[in-house]
């Protein structure tokens, strides 16, 4: 039984990265063995333990086959004759494909470190074909060892449109999707995923609105705007992607890809205010337009949501700035009227929500309002 670091621990030590997460994998050893030594059973689909010290993964050497369409297509062979390289060889790329044994030696059967030396993104073998995931995968990691300057292979792109041309991408459930797309929007270059998607056709059948060049070459310089910002969250990433379509083709692209609530609502608000914006007279601003954008917006009881849809559109309408600058300012003002006060004035029901109304525009006029000389 011999134990060996594998996967992306190893390529991050190799490429001067912080190390994270750390997979081993076993090979010569049963399930009952692993449990005898302490380790705990955690995989339901194949046999991986948590090591009884360091809680760190531990996988039995396996092998896959392919036997049906998608990501679930496969049956898995574990058992102590499998092999370490067998055990590489199902892996994704050569870069992913490098073990180091217990002692420190490497072992790469596949030159991962001849590709992570070329900076190249190069598939280990045909058996990529067999998991279109794989294609989301790879992009990903496109847009996050960008700053490094990797790249896609010819051979593993040619691999990746000859996987869509036959329909694998057609396979991938929404929830898979959603979740590399997720974690793409938080790599260093998120746009480099798109770009990989686009480049290989993948992006024609997962988001087709995205794929007329004008459109996408908005999408992809929005998203960097927003990338460039501290801390912007899923929402406002996704939000930025999906900037340059309509309304309604936001809404429903957004609901394809099962994008959560919050990433959803979001898309939503910032292309139905896109063209709000661009309406607005920044040079003769009314009082009564910029409350109701704040109360289409649902300002009042979704304030930080607020600051999300401004952050995207800042990025979105880099020469609407001026309107956005007036609607950060109608806002700051507005906030301070107090229902509870004009409570105690006698205002209720009705008329108390007109008492509100006729402050906040009062407040908002004196705000934008340029001093008369």
């Amino acid at each position: 039984m011999q134990a060996y670091l594998v996967g992306g621990a190893v390529r991050d030590e190799l490429l001067g990265l912080e190390v994270k997460d750390r997979d081993w994998v076993v090979v010569g050893a049963t399930p009952d063995e692993m449990l005898a030594k302490g380790f705990k059973q955690v995989g339901a689909d194949f046999p991986v333990f948590l090591h009884p010290g360091t809680r760190e993964e531990y996988a039995l050497a396996r092998t896959e086959r392919k036997q049906g369409r998608g990501y679930h297509g496969f049956t898995v062979y574990s058992a102590p004759d499998v092999t370490l390289e067998q055990d590489l060889k199902r892996r994704d790329l050569t870069i992913n494909a490098i073990a180091k044994t217990e002692g420190g030696d490497l072992v790469d059967p596949f030159q991962g470190q001849a590709d992570l030396a070329d900076r190249k993104l190069r598939h280990v073998s045909e058996a990529f074909a067999e998991d279109p995931l794989r294609i989301l995968r790879t992009a990903r990691f496109a847009a996050r060892f960008r700053p490094l300057g990797f790249t896609v292979c010819d051979q593993t792109m040619a691999l990746m449109q000859n996987m869509v041309d036959a329909g694998e991408v057609n396979h991938l459930v929404p929830e898979r999707v959603w979740q590399e797309i997720q974690r793409a929007l938080h790599e260093q270059a998120p746009e480099a995923f798109f770009e990989v998607l686009r480049d290989c056709g993948a992006l024609g059948v997962l988001i087709p609105e995205l794929n007329p060049s004008e459109v996408f070459s908005l999408a992809m310089e929005t998203l960097r705007c927003i990338h460039t910002q501290p801390d912007t969250s899923s929402e406002e990433r996704f939000a930025a992607l999906l900037s340059p379509l309509d309304e309604q083709a936001a809404i429903a692209r957004a609901k394809v890809l099962k994008a959560p609530n919050d990433c959803q609502n979001l898309a939503r608000l910032a292309t139905a205010f896109i063209p709000k914006v661009q309406e607005m007279n920044s040079r003769n601003p009314e009082g009564e337009s910029l409350l109701d954008r704040l109360d289409h917006a649902d300002f009042w009881r979704r304030p930080g949501r607020f600051a999300q849809l401004l952050n995207v559109l800042e990025c979105a309408l880099p020469d609407s700035r001026n309107s956005l600058k007036l609607l950060r300012t109608a806002s700051d003002a507005a906030t301070g009227v107090d229902p509870k006060t004009l409570l105690t004035h006698g205002y209720k029901g009705k008329a108390l929500g007109e008492a509100i109304r006729t402050e906040r525009l009062k407040r908002i006029a004196d705000a934008v309002t340029p001093p008369s000389h």
